[in-house]
């Protein structure tokens, strides 16, 4: 027939693990086409043949219609002669030299597994292991690629023969998918008390679904490591829990059983809502409802609520199904480890590290390689890439040689790189202790495993005391370890994220808490024009003296204090961080301003929203991170729309402008001498910071405008920040794949690391 055609498509991205080659199948044997689909090393080829028409159907249904989970980066189409037969088949993997497989991440329990599991006729009938091609763990038991069932940790459980059957049917939803496994051959579920004595399957489950009910607190096994649940409305429970685990006031997340159960607990607009029943089921930060059944501990001061789905079939049967004997509905689910450790990961941590966190124990024998925590994400950017994102790669918008970036010290990520892909890592966290840089080393040959790159080049934080950074020297290997700037690196990251090749500069706003200048201030208030050879800080948050370092950090009352002595206002007993600040340390903070002693210049945006929150009264010691701007900040948003208030000045004496906040700091203690309420002094200050923003953007009109930092995790901020911009006519670009905080420091490091 003339209108016969034969194609080969060569398909690259996350096409293996993930129910490809079957979709492929079924829609050739549907549309009566012949040839063939095999995974090779980087991705996947299929040859395809038959009337012209069919043919092109096929190829619209590949490229607008692959399955939930591929993610499909290109389609090379090209057209060779045919070669008749009939029928199609799935062939056998082909590797060949120079290419790259990309591994999937997580992903929660798809639907047909969810129904498959409640339903009484199914074999999988309450399988706390349930998991399709289109579902189930990948990432964290998987060993190395490619991805075949003896690579991970299933290999130790048999298939029986009916799950043999659907692994090798091609028609089938389980075709290929590793982690299968049913009651009569998949991993046991065990549950053990506070004494040591255990019960396997449901009577264990059972148990556990009691322990929470009165009161415990369970350690439960999840896909890539331990969480602690408990009775989310419990007082008791969830004060337990906190005090157990050193929390201080830092929020917990809440787990829902499903989509219906989360507007009881948090106002759920549209894109929270598709990215709570996503497959990578984050935890959603969104605005906790009023009367909400979550007692007022899991989140203390804090607007918004963490929410996250059951998103494995172990979790959905803690909850319960039909007819279960009934347990809590709402349940914090909180990182299984003490504060400030890495996640427990394993049976003998989890029994040893949580033995006086956990009243009782929910786990398995399907081991997990890597750990990997919950993501968490906002409706417009995220948080923390983790569970469910990693190992994505990310596109990069130039080539770089195969490189490894170890990120920064607080909110670790380090990632590697080769041509056009970046793959992060899962969050790591804070590199401060041996135990999360044991977790560093493994997640880096983990990563490297999978992703076949081995680095050739090192990239750093340029701060000289950084254990990431030591890290990286000590690991070198004769191999170069190249420094890069902390807030370049934060604009390269975002510049990356969305495409930007380099050769026009952005303007960009790098606003944190700390970061390494290389004139030896920390730095957090910079404005920068920056490309990835380099920047020109064109202006800078007005020094301050930051006294006693971490001090001066945990206690917001010192650096109010401090922007009152730059500003020259007085420390009056009216001002509510200076009733907090003992006159003893008064007088010792006094002197190291005026001495120097003990102090190291700042222009962090961060540290002055510290001191905004502490004069307005909001909070004058923190327990985690960024808590006093977090509190100022949701006392604002319920203000509502300010447009006056206070304005900086800008000393504009080259090399670099330098930002005045006293005006800020003078018109804060009038209002708040005034009597006005902390959320207007609030509101006020941060249009103020929004407005200097656009002010200086107007001031350099002419180039794209990045924000990123930490300081632009604060919504109300980048919403009224980006508002101003593009009401300006500017073009704004902001984070989207990976965090503003520092857990995307190190996509910065990989581009600005390999640009001479």
């Amino acid at each position: 027939m003339t209108d016969r055609r034969r194609l080969r498509i060569e398909v690259r991205g996350v096409v293996q693990g993930v129910g490809f080659r079957p979709f492929v199948y079924t829609e050739a044997t549907a549309l009566g086409l012949s040839g063939s689909v095999r995974n090779d090393s980087t991705g996947a080829i299929v040859e395809i043949e038959g009337a012209a028409d069919d043919v092109d159907r096929f190829l619209a249904r590949l490229r607008d219609r692959p399955p939930p989970l591929a993610v499909v980066e290109s389609v090379d189409v090209r057209s060779v002669p045919p070669a008749g037969g009939t029928g199609f088949a799935i062939a056998d993997t082909s590797r060949t030299d120079g290419g790259r497989t990309l591994a999937s991440p997580d992903v929660a329990m798809c639907a047909d597994c969810a129904t498959e599991l409640r339903d009484p006729r199914n074999r999988r009938f309450r399988h706390p292991f349930i998991n399709c091609t289109n579902c189930g763990p990948r990432y964290t038991i998987i060993a190395a690629l490619p991805y075949d069932r003896s690579s991970t940790t299933m290999a130790d459980f048999p298939m029986c023969a009916d799950c043999t059957g659907e692994y090798t049917d091609p028609t089938d939803r389980r075709f290929h998918a590793q982690p299968v496994c049913c009651p009569g051959c998949g991993p046991t579920l065990r549950y053990r008390d506070g004494d040591g004595r255990g019960t396997d399957g449901e009577p264990g489950l059972l148990a556990a679904r009691r322990l929470l009910r009165d009161g415990g607190v369970l350690a439960v096994k999840g896909v890539g490591g331990y969480h602690l649940a408990c009775d989310a409305a419990d007082h008791r429970a969830v004060a337990a829990l906190r005090a157990r685990k050193r929390r201080g006031d830092k929020p917990f997340a809440v787990m829902v059983p499903d989509i219906d159960a989360a507007p009881a607990v948090a106002d759920v607009d549209p894109a929270s809502a598709a990215l709570l029943r996503g497959p990578a089921r984050p935890i959603v930060l969104m605005p906790r409802r009023s009367g909400a059944a979550v007692d007022a501990a899991v989140a203390p001061h804090n607007p918004d609520l963490g929410v996250l789905l059951a998103y494995t079939p172990l979790h959905a049967l803690l909850f319960g199904l039909d007819g279960d004997e009934p347990g809590p509905q709402v349940l914090v689910m909180t990182s299984g480890n003490l504060g400030g450790e890495p996640i427990c990961f394993t049976e003998d941590a989890a029994f040893e590290r949580l033995s006086g966190l956990a009243d009782g124990w929910l786990w398995h024998d399907r081991a997990i390689l890597v750990p990997c925590d919950d993501s968490v994400v906002r409706a417009d950017m995220p948080v923390r890439r983790s569970r469910g994102y990693a190992p994505l790669p990310i596109a990069l918008p130039v080539a770089v040689p195969p490189t490894l970036a170890v990120g920064a010290d607080l909110k670790n990520t380090m990632a590697v790189a080769d041509g056009r892909y970046a793959w992060l890592s899962q969050h790591i966290g804070d590199m401060d202790d041996l135990a999360t840089l044991s977790v560093f080393d493994a997640a880096q040959q983990h990563l490297r495993r999978l992703t076949a790159v081995e680095p050739e080049v090192l990239v750093a934080d340029a701060h000289p005391l950084y254990r990431s950074t030591a890290w990286a020297h000590r690991n070198a290997g004769g191999r170069p370890v190249r420094s890069v700037q902390h807030h370049h690196a934060h604009i390269a990251a975002v510049m990356a994220e969305h495409g930007m090749d380099g050769s026009a500069p952005v303007l960009g706003f790098a606003f944190d808490g700390t970061g390494y200048g290389p004139d030896g201030a920390v730095w957090g208030g910079e404005v920068l024009l920056a490309d990835y050879k380099g920047f020109q800080r064109l202006a800078r948050l007005r020094y301050v003296p930051l006294a006693g370092g971490d001090v001066s950090v945990l206690r917001p009352y010192r650096m109010a204090l401090t922007h009152l002595w730059a500003a020259g206002l007085p420390w009056t007993p009216d001002l509510a961080p200076v009733r907090a600040c003992p006159a003893a340390e008064q007088r010792v903070l006094r002197h190291q301003l005026e001495t120097g002693l003990g102090c190291a210049p700042t222009s962090s945006m961060g540290r002055l929203f510290d001191a905004v929150s502490a004069l307005a009264g909001v909070r004058q010691v923190v327990d985690y991170e960024a808590q006093a701007a977090i509190e100022l900040e949701g006392l604002a948003r319920d203000v509502g729309c300010v447009t006056d208030g206070y304005r900086f000045t800008v000393d504009r004496e080259p090399p670099t402008a330098e930002i005045d906040p006293a005006p800020v700091l003078a018109a804060v203690v009038d209002d708040v001498r005034s009597g006005v309420a902390s959320g207007v002094v609030g509101a006020r200050f941060h249009h103020a910071v929004a407005r200097l923003i656009l002010d200086r953007a107007v001031e350099h009109r002419g180039y794209a405008v990045a924000l990123s930092g930490g300081v632009f995790q604060n919504a109300l901020l980048l919403r009224t920040a980006r508002t101003l911009l593009v009401d300006n006519e500017f073009e704004v670009i902001t984070h989207r794949h990976v965090p503003p905080n520092d857990g995307g420091i190190a996509l910065g490091q990989l581009i600005v690391g390999n640009t001479a």
